[in-house]
């Protein structure tokens, strides 16, 4: 998965404030309702009852107010403080804590359509996808890989390359399930399709493949 990085004025954003909520909200609203690129800047500001002064001081592109959409909804939901767990005894649990986290924050009926609308438009808007990678995607792999290996430091993981095994557990949680939230289409009800057992199943067989040779006895 290439992902380009991410834009520094993303990064560099102040903390929230009320005016910022308020255009981020109305963003996402618009982007929902009509997608990328009929949504304008000044359709923003109008929107989010703000001036277009205002609107390009916090975001000065389209694509940055975008990303900052993503990121804010991955911090929030995917990527907190809590979401890698510093002290681990079980690395096991600690990774399910991590999936549930990520499984359920991607099948949220707001960041399916936030995704939709990347998939529908990126073709035609390279930089919606590049912003859509660059502030969700790649600042998980990137987070997860750092915590994998420090598990491997500690002594839970034999895991020789960390971005790359962030990434295949970031696949395995995408299952039929996912591709059926993506779709709009109903999910099934069987309990192998529900969030904590596709977990489940994704940390086992992650940890067949990663898990240090101490792990593996206990």
């Amino acid at each position: 998965m290439d992902i380009a990085p991410a834009p520094a004025s993303v990064a560099a954003e102040p903390p929230p404030s009320a005016k910022r909520q308020q255009v981020l909200e109305a963003a996402g609203e618009l982007f929902i309702a009509l997608g990328y690129g009929k949504v304008s800047m000044e359709a923003v500001a109008k929107q989010a009852q703000v001036s277009k002064a205002t609107l390009y001081a916090h975001f000065p592109s389209k694509d940055v107010l975008f990303a900052t959409i993503v990121g804010d909804a991955c911090a929030r939901n995917a990527l907190g403080d809590n979401s890698f767990p510093e002290q681990v005894d079980d690395i096991a649990a600690a990774l399910r804590q991590i999936g549930l986290r990520l499984l359920s924050f991607l099948m949220l009926d707001r960041t399916m359509a936030i995704y939709r609308v990347t998939i529908a438009e990126s073709a035609r808007f390279p930089e919606l996808g590049e912003a859509f990678l660059a502030a969700g995607p790649l600042v998980f792999v990137e987070r997860m890989a750092a915590w994998l290996d420090r598990q491997c430091a500690a002594g839970h993981l034999a895991v020789p390359d960390a971005r790359l095994a962030a990434e295949q557990f970031l696949a395995l949680l995408r299952t039929t399930g996912f591709l059926r939230a993506t779709l709009g289409l109903p999910q099934s009800y069987q309990p192998e399709d529900s969030v904590p057992a596709i977990v489940a199943a994704a940390v086992t067989l992650f940890l067949r493949g990663y898990a240090a040779a101490q792990e593996s006895r206990d």
